[in-house]
């Protein structure tokens, strides 16, 4: 009997698996050697039987044709594994080019930006000595551009319109002086200087005035100062008052004693059907005024205030009122809130009619004003000096205004520019366009 095969495994032995194929190769060549030998002519009878071609054992078959099975999926196994390695390659190469340029470009951007940052750092340092160079070269040859500039930036006008005024002094005889060109400058902001000058065509025209503008502006107090006024001129009886008013606690009283005491009737809006429905039934008198709701210039608000005035059933004329005391930027940005429609189709309708200028007895100058309401062309209708109605409101006048803003001395305010001053002050303007005042007049 032959010996037992040994205990079968999951994974037959290498040697095992090279033993069972040089059996199998052994059996092979001697069947091959059996079949190709002659027969025996002689003593056929007598001659022994072919002997029998040796055979494997069952389990040295099994373990060979298991071999030549597990050989070719070991084959794909690798060529598997070979392929996935070199996706891996192929993607490491394409992810390292990637990361390159991605440095590369950052790199590049950084670089750049480094480098205007230093140009513009260079530019402007040069700009600045060169407008110091010309600042103290235009001083040297005259002193009047000089002290004019200072006295203007004193007044509280615009860098941007002192240059225009500096750069445009007449170069003759008139100017010579400090007050020749102090003359010639405020002629012409006279002449640029849209003012009402007399109030007798607006009361005889009548019609409605509403007051606009930011809180705590004096809409109401100067509703009351111009109620008083049309009042002396018409009677009581020609005159009536809105209000539209209903957020701030008081608002309403406030008007109505004023009213009562002028004995003008005061009614309450909400909005613009109730508008509509008080003007039509006021529409017998001269003078309608009406108290808006003060609110901020950022507020969008405005304009839905601005649609409901243009959508009353009779025409609203606009005054805005700006306090004398804020800076020149905030006025620029109050006039341009309230008198842009913008993109709404609601709010098509009349420009501002006109402005009212407040607290001029608390500013310290009006350059910022003026340069506001020239910048515009916004005329000026009435001023307003403190709170007694109706005493503190005067019709505007050019020379009132003028006289106003150069009247106080500022030689000892910490907001005065001073020589060393006017060279930063001028810089920034060089290549700053003069769009807004481009239609200002020197002659």
């Amino acid at each position: 009997a032959h010996a037992a095969p040994p205990a079968a495994s999951g994974e037959p032995a290498a040697w095992l698996v090279e033993h069972a194929k040089r059996l199998t190769q052994q059996r092979d060549a001697l069947r091959a050697r059996t079949q190709a030998a002659p027969a025996a002519s002689a003593g056929a009878a007598h001659a022994p039987q072919d002997a029998a071609p040796a055979t494997s054992p069952d389990w040295m078959r099994d373990v060979a044709r298991e071999a030549e099975r597990r050989a070719p999926a070991a084959a794909r196994t690798t060529d598997a594994a070979a392929a996935k390695a070199a996706d891996r390659a192929r993607l490491s190469a394409d992810t390292a080019a990637a990361v390159a340029d991605a440095v590369k470009s950052g790199v590049e951007r950084i670089v750049n930006d480094t480098v205007m940052h230093e140009l513009g750092a260079l530019r402007g340092m040069m700009e600045a000595q060169f407008d110091n160079l010309m600042w103290h070269d235009r001083q040297r040859r005259s002193p009047v551009h000089g002290a004019l500039s200072k006295h203007l930036f004193a007044a509280g006008f615009s860098a941007q319109l002192v240059r225009m005024l500096v750069d445009h002094l007449p170069a003759g005889d008139g100017a010579q002086t400090f007050d020749a060109a102090l003359e010639w400058a405020q002629s012409v902001l006279a002449a640029n200087l849209p003012v009402l000058g007399s109030e007798d065509a607006l009361m005889e025209r009548g019609g409605v005035f509403a007051l606009m503008g930011p809180t705590g502006v004096g809409k109401t107090t100067t509703t009351a100062k111009l109620a008083a006024r049309c009042v002396m001129r018409f009677g009581a009886s020609k005159v009536a008052l809105l209000t539209t008013d209903s957020y701030r606690i008081g608002g309403h009283e406030q008007l109505r004693i004023f009213g009562k005491i002028l004995g003008v009737p005061v009614h309450a809006v909400k909005d613009a059907g109730d508008l509509s429905l008080a003007l039509s039934e006021l529409r017998n008198k001269h003078i309608v005024l009406i108290d808006t709701i003060g609110m901020s210039q950022r507020d969008r608000a405005v304009s839905d205030q601005i649609a409901m005035l243009h959508g009353a059933s009779t025409p609203v004329q606009r005054l805005l009122l700006l306090n004398a005391t804020s800076h020149g930027d905030t006025l620029n940005e109050v006039v341009q809130a309230y008198r842009s429609a913008g993109d709404r189709a609601d709010l098509a309708g009349p420009d501002l009619a006109g402005c009212i200028l407040t607290k001029l007895d608390e500013a310290t100058h009006l350059g910022g004003a003026l340069d506001t309401v020239i910048r515009y062309k916004l005329p000026v209708h009435y001023v307003s000096t403190g709170q007694k109605v109706p005493e503190n409101l005067y019709v505007a006048t050019t020379r009132f205004l003028l006289k106003s803003a150069f009247c106080v001395p500022r030689d000892g305010s910490p907001f005065v520019p001073q020589d060393d001053d006017m060279p930063l002050l001028l810089s920034a303007l060089t290549a700053r366009a003069a769009a807004d005042l481009h239609e200002v007049r020197f002659g």
